[in-house]
Protein backbone atom coordinates (compact mmCIF):
# COMPACT_ATOMS: atom_id res chain seq x y z
CA UNK A 1 0.00 0.00 0.00
CA UNK A 2 2.83 2.74 0.79
CA UNK A 3 4.34 1.66 -2.75
CA UNK A 4 1.01 2.80 -3.78
CA UNK A 5 1.00 6.11 -2.50
CA UNK A 6 4.09 7.19 -3.15
CA UNK A 7 2.82 6.50 -6.53
CA UNK A 8 0.10 8.60 -6.43
CA UNK A 9 0.57 11.17 -3.84
CA UNK A 10 2.76 14.09 -5.23
CA UNK A 11 2.86 15.96 -2.00
CA UNK A 12 0.32 16.70 1.15
CA UNK A 13 -0.08 19.98 2.55
CA UNK A 14 -1.22 23.25 1.29
CA UNK A 15 -0.80 21.99 -2.05
CA UNK A 16 -1.95 18.61 -3.27
CA UNK A 17 -1.64 16.68 -6.79
CA UNK A 18 -2.81 13.28 -7.76
CA UNK A 19 -1.27 10.80 -9.98
CA UNK A 20 -3.03 7.80 -10.72
CA UNK A 21 0.06 4.89 -11.60
CA UNK A 22 -0.62 2.83 -14.80
CA UNK A 23 1.29 0.08 -13.75
CA UNK A 24 -0.71 -0.33 -11.12
CA UNK A 25 -3.72 -2.54 -11.22
CA UNK A 26 -7.11 -2.01 -10.32
CA UNK A 27 -7.68 -2.90 -7.08
CA UNK A 28 -4.52 -1.30 -5.76
CA UNK A 29 -5.57 2.04 -8.05
CA UNK A 30 -8.71 1.48 -6.02
CA UNK A 31 -7.18 1.30 -2.91
CA UNK A 32 -5.04 4.26 -3.50
CA UNK A 33 -7.56 6.34 -4.51
CA UNK A 34 -10.10 5.80 -1.72
CA UNK A 35 -6.82 6.16 0.61
CA UNK A 36 -6.16 10.12 -0.76
CA UNK A 37 -9.51 10.78 -1.61
CA UNK A 38 -9.83 9.95 2.99
CA UNK A 39 -6.86 12.43 3.62
CA UNK A 40 -7.75 14.96 1.10
CA UNK A 41 -11.71 15.10 2.15
CA UNK A 42 -10.80 15.12 5.87
CA UNK A 43 -13.39 12.83 6.97
CA UNK A 44 -15.85 13.74 3.82
CA UNK A 45 -17.48 10.38 2.75
CA UNK A 46 -18.37 9.70 -0.76
CA UNK A 47 -18.64 6.53 -2.97
CA UNK A 48 -15.25 5.49 -3.11
CA UNK A 49 -15.81 1.97 -3.86
CA UNK A 50 -16.74 3.11 -6.86
CA UNK A 51 -13.93 5.53 -7.95
CA UNK A 52 -11.99 4.31 -10.92
CA UNK A 53 -9.66 7.32 -11.16
CA UNK A 54 -9.07 10.66 -10.62
CA UNK A 55 -8.96 12.74 -13.58
CA UNK A 56 -8.84 16.40 -12.58
CA UNK A 57 -7.73 17.97 -8.96
CA UNK A 58 -8.17 21.21 -7.32
CA UNK A 59 -5.09 22.79 -8.79
CA UNK A 60 -5.73 21.41 -12.59
CA UNK A 61 -9.83 22.44 -11.73
CA UNK A 62 -8.38 25.98 -11.15
CA UNK A 63 -5.98 26.32 -13.62
CA UNK A 64 -8.67 25.17 -16.66
CA UNK A 65 -10.96 28.06 -15.19
CA UNK A 66 -8.37 30.55 -15.34
CA UNK A 67 -7.38 29.46 -19.26
CA UNK A 68 -11.02 29.13 -19.88
CA UNK A 69 -11.68 32.51 -18.55
CA UNK A 70 -8.84 33.97 -20.43
CA UNK A 71 -10.10 32.44 -23.40
CA UNK A 72 -14.06 34.10 -22.78
CA UNK A 73 -12.10 37.53 -23.11
CA UNK A 74 -10.36 36.56 -26.12
CA UNK A 75 -13.59 35.01 -28.19
CA UNK A 76 -15.60 38.15 -26.94
CA UNK A 77 -12.78 41.47 -27.03
CA UNK A 78 -13.40 41.69 -23.28
CA UNK A 79 -16.67 41.30 -21.01
CA UNK A 80 -18.31 44.51 -21.58
CA UNK A 81 -21.57 42.31 -23.26
CA UNK A 82 -21.43 39.53 -21.61
CA UNK A 83 -22.85 37.63 -18.93
CA UNK A 84 -22.89 34.34 -17.18
CA UNK A 85 -24.87 31.91 -16.50
CA UNK A 86 -24.37 28.84 -14.71
CA UNK A 87 -26.83 25.51 -14.78
CA UNK A 88 -27.98 24.09 -11.63
CA UNK A 89 -26.60 22.42 -9.20
CA UNK A 90 -22.67 22.76 -10.06
CA UNK A 91 -23.01 24.75 -13.27
CA UNK A 92 -23.52 27.63 -11.12
CA UNK A 93 -20.73 27.21 -8.63
CA UNK A 94 -17.97 27.07 -11.88
CA UNK A 95 -20.17 29.92 -13.49
CA UNK A 96 -19.57 32.04 -10.02
CA UNK A 97 -15.90 31.01 -10.14
CA UNK A 98 -15.46 32.04 -13.51
CA UNK A 99 -16.99 35.48 -12.95
CA UNK A 100 -14.17 35.77 -10.19
CA UNK A 101 -11.71 34.84 -12.50
CA UNK A 102 -12.77 37.41 -15.25
CA UNK A 103 -13.38 40.58 -13.03
CA UNK A 104 -9.62 39.63 -12.08
CA UNK A 105 -8.25 39.55 -15.21
CA UNK A 106 -10.30 42.18 -17.12
CA UNK A 107 -11.32 43.91 -13.85
CA UNK A 108 -15.07 44.15 -14.79
CA UNK A 109 -17.55 42.05 -13.10
CA UNK A 110 -19.81 40.63 -15.14
CA UNK A 111 -23.69 39.55 -14.55
CA UNK A 112 -24.13 36.15 -13.36
CA UNK A 113 -27.07 34.21 -13.11
CA UNK A 114 -28.30 30.39 -12.18
CA UNK A 115 -30.44 28.46 -14.34
CA UNK A 116 -32.50 25.79 -13.34
CA UNK A 117 -33.65 23.11 -16.00
CA UNK A 118 -35.91 20.67 -14.60
CA UNK A 119 -38.99 20.87 -16.28
CA UNK A 120 -37.30 21.12 -19.43
CA UNK A 121 -35.32 18.01 -19.44
CA UNK A 122 -37.14 15.33 -22.29
CA UNK A 123 -37.20 12.84 -19.97
CA UNK A 124 -39.19 15.18 -17.43
CA UNK A 125 -42.32 12.64 -17.36
CA UNK A 126 -40.50 9.67 -17.02
CA UNK A 127 -38.29 11.07 -14.37
CA UNK A 128 -39.55 10.38 -10.85
CA UNK A 129 -39.30 13.06 -8.16
CA UNK A 130 -36.73 14.74 -10.32
CA UNK A 131 -34.71 17.37 -8.17
CA UNK A 132 -36.31 20.92 -8.39
CA UNK A 133 -34.23 24.20 -7.77
CA UNK A 134 -34.32 27.63 -8.74
CA UNK A 135 -33.58 29.87 -11.43
CA UNK A 136 -32.44 33.13 -10.56
CA UNK A 137 -31.19 35.79 -13.30
CA UNK A 138 -31.27 39.03 -11.97
CA UNK A 139 -30.37 40.46 -15.29
CA UNK A 140 -32.19 41.40 -18.92
CA UNK A 141 -30.53 38.49 -20.88
CA UNK A 142 -32.00 40.59 -24.20
CA UNK A 143 -29.25 41.72 -26.80
CA UNK A 144 -26.47 40.34 -24.68
CA UNK A 145 -23.66 37.50 -25.19
CA UNK A 146 -24.39 34.92 -23.00
CA UNK A 147 -21.90 32.12 -22.06
CA UNK A 148 -23.78 28.60 -20.64
CA UNK A 149 -21.97 26.85 -17.95
CA UNK A 150 -22.50 23.38 -17.13
CA UNK A 151 -19.92 20.80 -15.43
CA UNK A 152 -19.66 17.65 -17.74
CA UNK A 153 -21.11 17.77 -21.46
CA UNK A 154 -22.53 14.08 -22.47
CA UNK A 155 -25.41 13.31 -24.39
CA UNK A 156 -26.27 17.13 -25.07
CA UNK A 157 -29.45 17.08 -24.01
CA UNK A 158 -29.17 19.12 -20.47
CA UNK A 159 -27.62 21.98 -22.87
CA UNK A 160 -30.82 21.47 -25.49
CA UNK A 161 -33.00 21.81 -21.98
CA UNK A 162 -31.10 24.77 -21.02
CA UNK A 163 -31.00 26.54 -24.40
CA UNK A 164 -35.08 25.74 -24.39
CA UNK A 165 -35.03 27.48 -20.81
CA UNK A 166 -32.93 30.52 -21.69
CA UNK A 167 -35.53 31.47 -24.88
CA UNK A 168 -38.31 31.24 -22.51
CA UNK A 169 -36.46 34.31 -20.24
CA UNK A 170 -35.15 36.34 -23.64
CA UNK A 171 -33.39 36.43 -26.85
CA UNK A 172 -29.63 36.83 -26.00
CA UNK A 173 -27.91 38.23 -28.71
CA UNK A 174 -25.53 34.98 -29.09
CA UNK A 175 -25.25 31.73 -26.70
CA UNK A 176 -21.32 30.08 -25.50
CA UNK A 177 -20.91 27.45 -23.76
CA UNK A 178 -18.21 26.42 -21.43
CA UNK A 179 -18.04 22.95 -19.87
CA UNK A 180 -15.18 22.03 -17.21
CA UNK A 181 -15.61 18.54 -18.69
CA UNK A 182 -16.32 17.16 -22.00
CA UNK A 183 -16.59 13.56 -22.02
CA UNK A 184 -17.91 13.08 -25.19
CA UNK A 185 -20.98 10.32 -26.48
CA UNK A 186 -23.02 13.27 -27.71
CA UNK A 187 -26.86 12.64 -28.89
CA UNK A 188 -27.25 15.65 -30.06
CA UNK A 189 -25.26 18.24 -32.56
CA UNK A 190 -23.94 20.15 -29.78
CA UNK A 191 -20.70 21.37 -29.38
CA UNK A 192 -18.74 23.19 -26.39
CA UNK A 193 -16.86 26.53 -27.18
CA UNK A 194 -14.64 26.28 -24.33
CA UNK A 195 -13.39 22.97 -22.80
CA UNK A 196 -11.94 22.60 -19.51
CA UNK A 197 -10.76 19.19 -20.12
CA UNK A 198 -11.90 16.45 -22.76
CA UNK A 199 -12.13 13.14 -20.50
CA UNK A 200 -12.67 10.06 -22.83
CA UNK A 201 -15.06 7.36 -21.04
CA UNK A 202 -17.11 4.69 -21.46
CA UNK A 203 -21.29 5.04 -21.47
CA UNK A 204 -20.82 2.57 -18.86
CA UNK A 205 -18.88 5.30 -16.11
CA UNK A 206 -20.13 8.33 -14.76
CA UNK A 207 -18.04 11.67 -14.80
CA UNK A 208 -18.87 13.79 -11.93
CA UNK A 209 -17.41 17.17 -10.75
CA UNK A 210 -17.36 17.31 -6.88
CA UNK A 211 -16.39 20.80 -5.47
CA UNK A 212 -14.99 21.59 -1.73
CA UNK A 213 -17.79 24.44 -1.04
CA UNK A 214 -20.43 21.85 -1.30
CA UNK A 215 -18.58 18.32 -0.77
CA UNK A 216 -15.84 19.26 0.43
CA UNK A 217 -13.17 18.42 -1.76
CA UNK A 218 -12.57 19.57 -5.25
CA UNK A 219 -11.95 16.65 -8.19
CA UNK A 220 -13.77 15.51 -11.21
CA UNK A 221 -13.91 11.87 -10.80
CA UNK A 222 -14.42 8.46 -13.37
CA UNK A 223 -17.01 6.17 -11.19
CA UNK A 224 -17.72 2.77 -12.40
CA UNK A 225 -21.97 2.93 -12.96
CA UNK A 226 -24.28 0.23 -11.42
CA UNK A 227 -27.07 -1.59 -13.14
CA UNK A 228 -29.90 1.01 -13.37
CA UNK A 229 -27.90 3.83 -12.34
CA UNK A 230 -28.44 7.24 -14.34
CA UNK A 231 -25.29 9.27 -15.43
CA UNK A 232 -25.21 12.97 -13.93
CA UNK A 233 -23.74 15.20 -11.65
CA UNK A 234 -23.20 14.48 -7.99
CA UNK A 235 -26.36 14.20 -5.39
CA UNK A 236 -26.47 17.42 -2.93
CA UNK A 237 -26.11 16.77 0.31
CA UNK A 238 -27.07 12.74 0.42
CA UNK A 239 -30.11 13.11 -2.19
CA UNK A 240 -30.49 11.27 -5.21
CA UNK A 241 -29.76 13.22 -8.57
CA UNK A 242 -28.79 12.82 -11.71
Amino acid sequence: MQQVKRCILGRLGLRTRLFLCPSEDEGSQAAAVSAVRTILSKGVCMNDDNVKSICMDEEEIERSLTRMAHQILEANHGAQNVALVGIVTRGDLLAKMLAAKIEAIEGVKVPLGALDISFYRDDFMTHFAPEVHSTDIPFDIDGKTIVLVDDVLYTGRTIRAALDALMDIGRPASVQLAVLVDRGHRELPIRADFVGKNVPSSSDENVRLFLKDLDGVSAVEILAMEPGDRAGAAPLKGNGGE
